[in-house]
């Protein structure tokens, strides 16, 4: 398993969880750089690389078809903070509370956060009185332990997990946001969590669900930092592998939809009635996968299509279009499009964005303060951060933002 699970850089022509290599093509998004490596100046040299979608009908497993090193994904300024949305703030925060209902985590116990970012998921666990670590390779771990989150700067891996061990002892949960999704090193990094992990302890990830991702069009959340889309299916079998099993699932609407799935060494928890109903919901969905594909790719053309024409219909009227919000998924989006200064005047981030008076990579799009928006409203306002677009929208209007904004995805539909 160490050969298909960890996965060389460069083309990748096998399953990244069960090795089949028999792959169908999905969708094709050209040569892009990778969406957080965000430009600090508008000519700067930048490298792109090849973004296919394909899919395992196997194990059901979507995935791009090249790593990328991931040294080149989260550099030491990865400019990537899960703490200045609200939204996302709450999602994050229900990881602990829901954990808390489900599991009876004893007192005192140790939760350790893989790719904890600036440490707000483990403020949860630390507000009921548990134990907290993160570990977060970029400088955004310089944050967290700034407002009292332990994080240690470093990629987790097996060698990891000994240090932890030894120094912290073993950890009760362990949770893990997209980084499954992130990682070519599976393998070592599952069995560093083995080894960290107490007898009866749990690891709680959470995943983009594949299901959503074709459901609601999502494909500008395609991008070279995710390796990989999984469904419980493709969860299933990777687990399988190490001894571990699947005893809960649930779904939340992290990132546009997400799967957050509870696992444990096999015969410690009895496997909910969940499992086995959403492995049943997916059979149905990938009952004839060619055609849930082929939809896909279409839908994608369409609104490509949909959009570049709202666009031209502003600009051909001298209006100003800007965007709104600066996810790394929007890099995907508009570098598909090909949605550049000319189509979008600038791209309106919060203020304490580490992103503002940077430019998008590939489209070189400027990235300014939106109190911008504020003083010299826009014709059109494209709400890049779709995903959240109603409470940003809400938070928005009240503020007094008048503009006619466009959600782009699944539909473009005007507010």
């Amino acid at each position: 398993m160490k050969k298909i699970h960890n996965v060389k850089l460069g083309h990748i022509r096998n399953c990244q969880v069960c090795g089949n290599n028999k792959l169908l093509k999905v969708l094709n998004l050209g040569k892009q750089p990778p969406c957080d490596s965000i430009l600090e100046q508008k000519d700067q040299k930048e490298e792109k690389f090849p973004l296919n979608f394909v899919f395992c009908e196997k194990c059901f497993l979507g995935q791009i078809d090249y790593a990328v090193p991931p040294k080149t994904l989260f550099y030491k300024k990865y400019p990537y903070r899960s703490g200045i949305t609200k939204t996302l703030v709450d999602k994050l925060f229900s990881t602990s509370e829901t954990a808390r209902k489900k599991i009876k985590i004893p007192k005192n116990a140790l939760c350790v956060d893989i790719g904890s970012n600036d440490g707000t998921l483990l403020k949860g666990f630390k507000r009921f009185g548990f134990n907290v670590l993160g570990v977060e390779p970029t400088d955004i771990s310089m944050i967290a332990n700034k407002e009292g989150i332990k994080t240690l700067q470093t990629f987790f891996n097996e060698d990891t997990s000994r240090k932890i061990s030894n120094l912290y002892g073993k950890a009760f949960i362990i949770t893990a946001t997209n980084v499954f999704a992130h990682t070519p090193n599976l393998f070592s990094i599952i069995q560093g969590i083995k080894t960290l992990l107490k007898k009866d302890g749990v690891f709680i990830s959470e995943s983009h669900y594949l299901i959503n991702l074709f459901n609601t069009l999502q494909y500008d959340s395609i991008y070279h930092e995710h390796l990989k889309y999984y469904s419980l299916k493709s969860l299933q079998e990777l687990f399988k592998f190490y001894d571990l099993e699947i005893f809960d699932v649930e779904f939340i609407d992290n990132y546009g939809g997400s799967i957050r799935v509870y696992t444990a060494r096999r015969n410690r928890y009895s496997i909910k009635s969940s499992v086995k109903n959403c492995l049943k919901n997916e059979e149905n969905f990938f009952k004839n996968p060619k055609n849930v594909l082929k939809q896909f790719y279409e839908k994608t053309k369409d609104n490509k299509e949909t959009i570049l024409e709202i666009i031209k219909k502003y600009k051909k009227e001298n209006k100003k279009v800007i965007g709104i919000g600066c996810p790394g998924r929007c890099s995907t989006f508009l570098n598909y499009c090909k949605i550049n200064k000319k189509k979008m005047s600038y791209i309106a981030e919060q203020e304490s964005s580490l992103k503002i008076e940077k430019f998008l990579p590939g489209m070189r799009i400027p990235i300014i303060d939106e109190k911008e928006m504020f003083e010299n409203p826009p014709d059109l306002a494209i709400m890049l951060s779709w995903h959240y677009a109603k409470d940003i929208i809400a938070i928005l209007r009240k503020k007094g933002f008048k503009s006619k904004i466009l959600v782009p995805l699944p539909k473009p539909k005007f507010y």
